[in-house]
């Protein structure tokens, strides 16, 4: 309709995806495998979106060479949409350099703020949700995120702590005050979230006014709104070196971290659309077809008196006798074998990697 801001996305597509070794390297992190289905996880961002968006309204941001690999796998988006970080940041820089980009264009557009590495297995709801968020970005002064529904207590996930009352309703859509975002708690915390209630798993999708994103960082993050107004001139003189000197200069932290912690005027919406941030090797035994035993595969496999396996073997057939809750990844060069409690600590083979020297694995 016309008078309305124009809603655009910008897919955060950096990132390294250690705990995704041996299939996810430095040069093909797990955004650009296809994990969950036989596309990539970013072919899969993109998809879902264009029931909502055209082409020219979706950005990526990310390092150089995953900037050439989304080219070459989303060869419709226009090339200055595949925006690209001076060098890898957290999301703090990422979105506050894209956000800038698009504030330049239009101050007004709905920032659509999503990672690209996430799966959700009830599109058409997730595309109900972020048109009713996008309008109430659009309309209000506010920050938008999506909150997944706790299911268990984990400690892997921040938490948004929201408020009972419903304070905004879009079509069926209600959001609630956010009254705090929570750092990843221990199992105790995680126990007492889940039994108070009133407690999502932050998803790290958030929906601004680029506009509003100015203004909340000039209120809440007056240390970083200095990098904002530098990078906004950089931009309108196109002057791209002062662009990156800005960029290294930002702090490498988290928005939610920069931002969204201290910020007022945030509100919540249930995520119930099938969500999983498919953040390590055992996330993927909910998504991956199973046998009667539990095991799932994906690849050549056989099982013989085990359960509740994941095995990961495309190149050849991997026989598992007699084991129990474990991991197999076989790839070309490398071979994980993981007790499915300690796939957290994959990420603790890049480290013994490098100090190793071995480059090549990583």
């Amino acid at each position: 309709m016309s008078g309305r801001p124009r809603v655009c996305a910008v897919i955060m597509a950096g990132g390294s995806g250690t705990r995704f070794w041996p299939l996810s390297r430095k040069s093909r992190p797990k955004q650009f495998l296809p994990i969950a289905t036989k596309k990539t996880m970013i072919e899969e961002t993109v998809e879902r979106l264009r029931p909502l968006l055209p082409p020219e309204a979706i950005y990526t941001i990310s390092d150089r060479a995953q900037a050439a690999a989304i080219r070459k796998l989303i060869p419709d988006l226009p090339r200055s949409n595949v925006f690209v970080e001076p060098m890898a940041k957290n999301t703090a820089a990422s979105l506050i350099l894209a956000t800038a980009r698009i504030y330049h264009q239009n101050p007004k557009a709905v920032v659509l703020a999503l990672p690209a590495d996430h799966l959700i297995t009830k599109p058409d709801v997730f595309l109900k949700k972020l048109r009713a968020a996008a309008a109430a970005a659009g309309q209000n002064d506010v920050i938008v995120t999506l909150g997944i529904p706790a299911t268990y207590p984990s400690t892997g996930f921040g938490y948004i702590h929201f408020s009972g009352s419903c304070s905004l309703r879009f079509g069926s859509e209600e959001f609630y005050p956010v009254l705090r975002f929570k750092e990843k708690p221990d199992l105790e915390k995680a126990k007492r979230y889940l039994k108070q209630g009133r407690h999502c798993w932050n998803s790290g999708m958030f929906i601004w006014r680029a506009e509003v994103f100015a203004r909340k960082i000039e209120q809440f993050a007056p240390d970083f709104f200095s990098f904002w107004k530098r990078i906004i001139a950089a931009i309108k003189e196109n002057d791209r070196p002062e662009i990156a000197a800005v960029f290294r200069e930002i702090p490498a932290t988290s928005i939610d971290y920069a931002l969204m912690e201290k910020a007022e005027g945030v509100l919540m919406a249930k995520g119930n659309f099938g969500w999983s941030d498919v953040g390590s090797w055992v996330s993927l035994a909910d998504i991956w077809p199973k046998d009667r035993s539990e095991n799932a595969l994906r690849g050549q496999g056989l099982f013989l008196d085990s359960r509740n396996c994941l095995v990961y073997s495309p190149h050849r057939l991997a026989a598992v006798i007699g084991l129990r809750d474990v991991i197999i990844v076989d790839t070309k060069d490398a071979l994980l074998v993981c007790a499915k409690k300690s796939d957290q600590r994959v990420k603790d083979v890049i480290e013994a990697l490098k100090k190793k020297g071995k480059k090549k694995y990583l």
